[in-house]
């Protein structure tokens, strides 16, 4: 199916607004990873009375032993999680909020280096697919000026393919970071089962809905190139046969004009000779002069 430049130049357009939405949204969002911790469960009080280990503590004699017969999994709780760039947060087991803390700290020294150097490629991401954005709107207003036109959108192709390169570039050492911090990470924090969540899904998406912008923009600069060379080619060519025609005419109309003008010169100056000019045999015509011979004989 064959496109226009200027619809091929919308679905760029709306390629990249997807992934520039999709990659700020999963940025600011703390779902890339989700599970449960499983932590011990807290002493039953007056206002807590489930999930919760009573001891049976005798008051009057405080030094009576208390014994627990929970044992297993059932002397733990096993709560939410859910975990982003910037902040991880998990369920409080005291009331209904959530505890949140930073994943720089919870990350292991060894890996803050390259956690750092995640955030800084994930936001550069961002900022280059916003200047591309940018310059995929300015073609649009430049699209009657093919010139303007191609300088855009090869600009636009360039910064789309590097924010493609630098995103993939942070996903992935993020999900070193995180596997690296659930070997090594606090023993209250690490999970005990955990998946990728929908911030990791949405942070994919914006990559390839990036890389689907870049590559129907250089499919776009491309088929530009190649049309307009052909184009003026087809110009260049038409312009030479033009000319050649006009050149052929000219030369024609002169040389028979010369040609004319020579025999009227010539037969102008046998006549005022008063000389015959012999006539070659080949250019007498007989039947000519048979009718001539025979007038003369009547």
């Amino acid at each position: 199916m064959r496109m226009s430049r200027r619809s091929r130049t919308l679905l760029s357009l709306g390629l990249n607004f997807f992934a520039l939405f999709f990659s700020i949204t999963a940025f600011i969002t703390t779902y890339w990873c989700v599970g449960t911790q499983r932590v011990p469960k807290p002493k039953c009080s007056k206002l807590r009375t489930h999930q919760c280990i009573d001891y049976g503590v005798n008051e009057t004699d405080p030094n009576k032993v208390v014994y627990s017969w929970e044992t297993g999994d059932d002397r733990f709780l096993f709560r939410q999680f859910h975990t982003g760039i910037w902040i991880s947060c998990e369920e409080n087991i005291h009331d209904e909020s959530e505890r949140c803390r930073s994943f720089i700290d919870l990350a292991p020294p060894s890996e803050k280096g390259m956690l750092w150097l995640s955030l800084v490629s994930e936001m550069l991401y961002i900022i280059l697919l916003l200047v591309g954005f940018s310059l995929m709107c300015l073609e649009l207003v430049h699209s009657s000026n093919v010139i303007d036109g191609l300088k855009l959108n090869a600009f636009a192709a360039i910064f789309t393919v590097l924010s493609g390169l630098l995103g993939m570039v942070a996903h992935v050492m993020y999900t070193q970071v995180f596997q690296v911090t659930v070997s090594l990470g606090p023993p209250d924090w690490r999970p005990y089962n955990w998946d990728y969540g929908w911030s990791f899904c949405m942070a994919w998406a914006s990559f390839t809905c990036c890389m689907g912008a870049s590559v129907t923009t250089l499919n776009s600069y491309t088929k530009t190139v190649i049309e307009f060379r052909h184009k003026r080619k087809t110009f260049e060519q038409s312009i030479r046969e033009e000319d050649a025609r006009e050149a052929f005419g000219y030369f024609r109309g002169h040389s028979v004009h010369s040609i004319s003008k020579s025999v009227d010169y010539y037969s102008s100056q046998t006549i005022k000779s008063g000389r015959k000019t012999p006539i070659p045999g080949d250019s007498l015509d007989f039947s000519d002069i048979a009718n001539s011979l025979g007038e003369e004989q009547c």
